[in-house]
This record gives structure tokens, C-alpha cells and sequence, in this order.
């Protein structure tokens, strides 16, 4: 039952247990209130829809996940997706983009949901970190221009721009005392502080006759709806929108698993638990759909709330719990105050989340370990920036360049003459200016499977060192650990070419696995002309008769 029900194993909520997961909850709620009205904004949704984002999706992905404290709900990363997604396809807040909001959740769930039920999680690793950097960093970049105009009340005139003097002094005193107290004191919950103080300054500014709007006054949130969201399904789009909201719906699925991959992680490397993350991709999947239901947009785990969750002291699911009854009673009660909340400050919390993502030196850091990786981080970030608002690109380009030299190094593996170091291994004869461990051999080692990719790379490789003086090959093949049809009919090909020359062919340490295959196929044949070794000792004894 736990399998398919997997809250089934949450523990009794009892004592000091329930105490820190009130607790964490608490403080988890009093910042997502705040970051899922701003997100929404970001996502070009109502505004209402980003607490609907953090309630029932929340709870769904607890219910049904493996990881348990994370913090699902409306994320940056995820909202700049849907806001790039639907930008040529509808205006923001419409009905329609509301609609079709609501369907790049349901595609994007039902992604999730097939490749967690399927097992299929693996597939997800095929993006890799440079790709998910260079990605994340410039969505960062975005994010933060996008809410550049908010945050200082830009208002559009003939000539240009002109910033709204009150809306700027929210704005810029806001973000400021986020980011100063998240360095001071990182578990207060300021980001709730901070709407609730901006929003009683405004109401009083209101109430001394500042305007709303306007080039001298600042915009506020306005109305929102008390209550519960209604259960709903979207209508069908059109037939001409499902091809891009398919493809956004891809990437959207894509890097939310890389977020709740980045938490997850952390949270069962601290409990010392294995994560299961095709539970994690089901539980997901499911909080997306439920999102739809809610009329909101698609959800996934949030870094920074993630991070506060376990720093709180959360122990288990019931935290989210406590997080969930916060939200209710806010959706009761606290709509009212939202009110006058200037939408400056919405764009402040924004700017103060993602700020804590950016990291100005990453290429710097990838260079040091990859230089083609660094370059593969470095065109992914570019045409992210590039293609806005269609940032899919970007992570397409990085995927396909990490593919493309994933598959340069299968097909040209790493094959190095051997000689015997002092200290008694086998290394690198060249780089390590060793003598050559008999007269008239060359001894090899292939870093890499005997398969289609490297097959031909082996053969050519010994070929190509075959010489008059040269009588006898010998294969140190210890870390080929896979061979498949290819690699056999190479082998047996090349076995052919030495055995024509008469050259004798010695394998050291070759693997049960492979050897199997190769015997199957009748590939090793008895004569003086194949001589194998369980151990590269043994095999070292042998050719040291052949020098002697």
C-alpha cells in the first residue's frame, strides 16, 4: 500500500516533532504568501492564482512524494516559463492565457506523471549541470530586468520613460531591507514584514491623498478574491496552440525535476536516505494537475523556501501541513490587506529571491574543471538571453551540445600505450617516459566500452602501431566492462588481421560479462596465437618472458 499511498508511512504527529514542523510551516507560509502574489505577477497570471499555487499543489506533492519537506508551489524559474511560453500566444491575465496557463500545468504534469510512473526518470540526467547553469543564470538576468520597470514605477511617455517617485522609494527601500536582513537574520520572515509595513505606509499615503497611479502616484495590488479556488477544467485550445504549448510544456517539465532534483538531494543527503525520484517525479506531476484544477499555473520546488523548510527545523510532511492551514487562513482573511500592497514591493520580494540564485563567476568555474563544458554553459546562458521571450532555445541548444560531446568521447575513447611505473602500476608509457615492457610488443589499454562507439577507434588504433618488428599485441582490458553485437564483430575482425600476420594477441583481465559474449559468439578461439590472463600480474609474468 505504502508504495502506491506513500503518506501511509508519515509518522504520528506527536511532541516535539509537530513543535519544529509547526513551526518550520509557519515561516515556510509567511514567505510564500508574498512570493506566490509577486510570482504570479511574473507569470502574468492573476494575482490570486499564486497563492491557489501554494495550497493544494503542496499538499498533493507531499502526499504522494519521497521527499517530503520540500517546498512546492509557484517558483521564478517556472513563472518566467509560462510567461514566455504564452507571450506570443494570448495577453497576460486574459482569460485565455489564464487557460492556457492552466493547460502548459496539465501537459507538464502529465510529462512528469508518464516518466515517474514509467521509471523513466533517468532520461532527465541528459541535462547536465553546465546547461542547467548557464540556463538558470540567464532566466536570472531576465527575471530581473523584467522587473526593473515595477520596481521604479516606470511610466511610459512621449519621450521615453519616467519613473514614479513613491513607487521607486517602496520599491528600492524594500529590496534593500530583504536582502539586508536574509544576510542578518535568514529565518525571519521578512519578505511578510515587509508587504504588511508597505502596506499599511501605503494605505496611509492613500488616505493623505497620494494617487494610484498616475506619473506622481504608485500602483497597488487592487482586489483580490477571498475564499477558496473552484475546481475547474480548462476548454480545449486551439488546434494551432498545442505544438508550442507541447514543446514549453517539455521544458517546463524538464527544469522543474532539475529543482526538485537540487532539494531533494539535499534534504536526503542530511537524513541519510536514498531518493527515489521517480516518486518524487509522480508526486510532481500530480501537483501540477491539481494547480490546473485550481486554476493556476504550473508549480515545481522553490530553492529558497526549500532551504528555509529544513534550516527551520522541519522534520517531516506535517510542516507542510501547518504551511497549508497558514495559507487557508489567509485566503479567509488576509485578502483585504493584500489590497494595498504597492505592486513595487511584489517586484522587490522577486528581485530578493532570485538575486540569492545568481552567481556572477560561474563560467569562471566551469572553465577550471571543462573548457568545453564552460562553453557549452556559456552558449546555453547567450541564447537564453537571445531568444527571449522563447527560452526553450536555449535549453535545446545546451542539451544537443552536451549530447554532441558526450558522443565525441564514445567515439574516440581514451586508448594509451602502457608501461610499468616504479611504484608497480600500469601507466601511460609517453607521458610518463616509461621503457616498453618487452621487445616487439605493444601493450595497450581502451578507458572505455567495446561497443559501436569505440570499436573501430580500438581496431584502428592497433592497426595503425602494427609494424614488421611488432609481434605481439597485448590488451590490458580491465576497464572494458560492456560490449555489445558491434564491438564483437570488431574484435573478431581484428583478431583476424593479427592472426594473418601472425601476430600473437595477449587480454589481461577481461570480465566475465564480456568475456561471455565473446565466447558466445565463438570470438576467442584455442591456438598459440590468443593467450589470455586473469590478472595484469600474470600477464606481466608472461610478457617478461617474452622480453627475457
Amino acid at each position: 500500500m505504502t508504495r502506491f499511498f506513500p503518506f501511509l508511512t508519515w509518522p504520528r504527529p506527536q511532541g516535539s516533532l509537530l513543535r519544529a514542523d509547526v513551526l518550520a510551516g509557519m515561516t515556510v507560509g509567511l514567505m510564500v504568501l508574498p512570493q506566490g502574489v509577486a510570482y504570479a505577477g511574473l507569470a502574468g497570471m492573476p494575482l490570486v492564482t499564486g497563492i491557489y499555487a501554494a495550497l493544494l499543489p503542496a499538499l498533493v506533492a507531499a502526499l504522494w512524494g519521497s521527499s517530503t519537506r520540500l517546498a512546492v508551489g509557484p517558483t521564478a524559474l517556472t513563472s518566467l516559463l509560462v510567461f514566455s511560453a504564452l507571450s506570443p500566444l494570448a495577453a497576460p491575465a486574459s482569460p485565455e492565457w489564464v487557460h492556457l496557463a492552466m493547460w502548459l500545468a496539465i501537459l507538464s504534469g502529465l510529462i512528469q506523471l508518464l516518466l515517474g510512473a514509467g521509471r523513466l526518470g533517468w532520461l532527465m540526467n541528459l541535462v547536465t549541470s553546465p546547461v542547467l547553469t548557464g540556463f538558470t543564470q540567464g532566466a536570472i538576468l531576465l527575471i530581473l530586468w523584467s522587473q526593473v520597470p515595477t520596481l521604479l514605477g516606470w511610466d511610459r511617455t512621449g519621450s521615453g520613460f519616467q519613473v514614479q517617485p513613491v513607487a521607486a522609494t517602496f520599491g528600492l527601500v524594500c529590496v534593500t531591507t530583504l536582502l539586508l536582513m536574509r544576510r542578518w537574520r535568514p529565518r525571519f520572515p521578512t519578505a511578510m514584514a515587509v508587504v504588511a509595513l508597505s502596506a499599511g505606509a501605503s494605505y496611509l499615503l492613500i488616505q493623505q491623498g497620494v494617487a494610484v497611479g498616475g506619473t506622481t502616484g504608485f500602483a497597488i495590488v487592487g482586489t483580490m478574491p477571498s475564499g477558496f479556488p473552484s475546481l475547474t477544467l480548462p476548454a480545449l485550445p486551439a488546434p494551432q496552440m498545442w505544438p508550442p504549448l507541447l514543446l514549453s510544456s517539455m521544458v517546463i517539465a524538464l527544469v522543474s525535476y532539475l529543482e526538485t532534483a537540487s532539494s531533494a538531494k539535499h534534504e536526503h543527503t542530511r537524513a541519510g536516505t536514498q531518493w527515489n525520484e521517480n516518486q518524487d517525479l509522480i508526486a510532481q506531476g500530480l501537483a501540477k494537475l491539481t494547480s490546473a484544477l485550481c486554476g493556476a499555473f504550473p508549480t515545481s520546488t522553490s530553492f529558497s523556501r526549500a532551504a528555509v523548510m529544513l534550516q527551520s527545523g522541519a522534520q517531516s510532511a506535517w510542516a507542510t501541513v501547518a504551511c497549508s492551514i497558514l495559507i487557508v487562513v489567509a485566503l479567509l482573511a488576509l485578502m483585504p490587506v493584500l489590497y494595498y500592497v504597492p505592486r513595487a514591493v511584489l517586484s522587490a520580494v522577486v528581485i530578493a529571491a532570485v538575486l540569492g540564485l545568481l552567481k556572477p563567476r560561474f563560467l569562471a568555474q566551469i572553465w577550471r574543471v571543462s573548457r568545453m563544458e564552460a562553453l557549452t554553459a556559456a552558449t546555453t546562458f547567450a541564447l537564453t538571453l537571445a531568444t527571449a521571450p522563447l527560452l526553450h532555445w536555449g535549453v535545446l541548444a545546451g542539451i544537443l551540445m552536451g549530447l554532441s560531446h558526450f558522443l565525441f568521447h564514445r567515439l574516440h575513447p581514451r586508448i594509451i600505450e602502457v608501461g610499468l611505473h616504479p611504484d608497480g602500476s600500469l601507466r601511460d608509457r609517453h607521458l610518463w617516459k616509461l621503457p616498453p615492457l618487452a621487445p616487439h610488443l605493444y601493450a595497450l589499454r581502451m578507458d572505455a566500452e567495446l561497443d559501436f562507439a569505440s570499436s573501430s577507434g580500438l581496431a584502428n588504433n592497433i592497426v595503425a602501431r602494427l609494424s614488421p618488428d611488432v609481434r605481439h599485441v597485448c590488451l590490458f582490458a580491465q576497464p572494458i566492462n560492456r560490449i555489445d553485437v558491434t564491438g564483437v564483430e570488431g574484435f573478431q575482425q581484428l583478431l583476424q588481421q593479427l592472426t594473418a600476420r601472425g601476430v600473437t594477441l595477449h587480454i589481461s583481465g577481461i570480465k566475465l560479462p564480456v568475456e561471455n559474449a565473446l565466447r558466445r559468439a565463438q570470438a576467442l578461439p584455442e591456438g598459440p596465437l590468443l593467450q589470455m590472463y586473469r590478472t595484469d600480474a600474470e600477464a606481466l609474468g608472461a610478457l617478461r618472458q617474452i622480453r627475457d
